[in-house]
């Protein structure tokens, strides 16, 4: 499975890495474990240097559905995304939807300064928003 995730409690924070071509159910299952752990609104660190996007266009919509309807059903936490290396114009339909969420994101190169970008970005439930 190219999916890999750690999900940090105490930090609000998420890190998805994805290594070779990922598949809608793959995906998917990551999504749901998101949902089940009410983790939406955590930080997420997502590492796409080493992933291959070779998903259909139906795929493509329905997980970009998804996205929506989770931005919809409340806050989404602030995103980091860590380009692949080859092939970026792959990704760029899913992140075309993860980008109309209401929340901070950026997009990065190389994987440190996403790291220092998104430990500094704000804290669900932290005071000060």
């Amino acid at each position: 499975m190219p999916l890999h995730w750690t999900l940090d409690p105490s930090q609000h924070f998420v890190t998805l890495t994805i290594e070779g071509e990922v598949t809608r159910p793959e995906i998917e299952a990551y999504l749901s474990e998101i949902e089940r752990s009410n983790a939406t609104g955590w930080r997420k660190l997502v590492d796409l240097r080493n992933a291959q996007a070779a998903l259909p266009a139906d795929d493509v919509m329905a997980l970009g559905l998804r996205f929506r309807e989770a931005d919809s059903a409340g806050e989404v936490g602030a995103l980091a995304v860590v380009m692949p290396k080859s092939n970026p114009e792959g990704v760029m339909r899913l992140l075309g939807f993860l980008a109309a969420a209401k929340r901070p994101m950026r997009l990065f190169q190389a994987i440190e300064p996403a790291r220092r970008w998104i430990k500094a970005a704000h804290r669900p439930g932290a005071a000060g928003r």
